[in-house]
């Protein structure tokens, strides 16, 4: 007989309880605090299906203003992994922009059964957002070779 644990899942990005690690960004308890922690509260949310927070915390300037997900394609979000984050290799610099930064990431996901990966470097900014509030924002993304 086998006993079901009762444990909380861990986070679809990789970390911890999801009430833990993207659950309040999502939820607009907390605010993001680096580029790397909204980068994965984006990739639970794409698992999720929430677009409003994508769009949320997509950067004005690229934001799509057509729907961005389609009920036609099944998307299954399979793991995250964070291949670096660019201002960690910068912060001994002195001249480090704290309003940007760079997160570089493969993802992992079936369409429609198939399986694909995702493997982008994001750039990201942090400005203040509507109340006055510093937050990051996802601007676009390069897909290396």
């Amino acid at each position: 007989m086998s006993k079901k644990s009762t444990a909380p899942a861990g986070c679809p990005c990789g970390g911890p309880a999801l009430a833990t690690c993207c659950g309040p960004y999502i939820a607009g308890t907390a605010i993001a605090p680096t580029a790397e922690a909204l980068m994965r509260s984006r990739y639970t949310a794409y698992g999720q299906r929430n677009e409003p927070y994508l769009l949320a915390t997509w950067h004005a300037s690229t934001r799509p203003s057509e729907p961005i997900m389609s009920d036609e394609e099944k998307v299954q979000w399979l793991g995250l992994e964070v291949k670096s984050a660019l201002r960690l290799r910068q912060r001994k610099a002195e001249d480090a922009d704290l309003t940007k930064d760079t997160v570089e990431f493969v993802a992992r996901f079936k369409i429609n059964g198939r399986a694909q990966r995702l493997h982008e470097i994001s750039n990201f900014v942090r400005e203040p957002a509507e109340g006055g509030d510093l937050r990051w924002f996802y601007v676009d993304g390069s897909f290396p070779e």
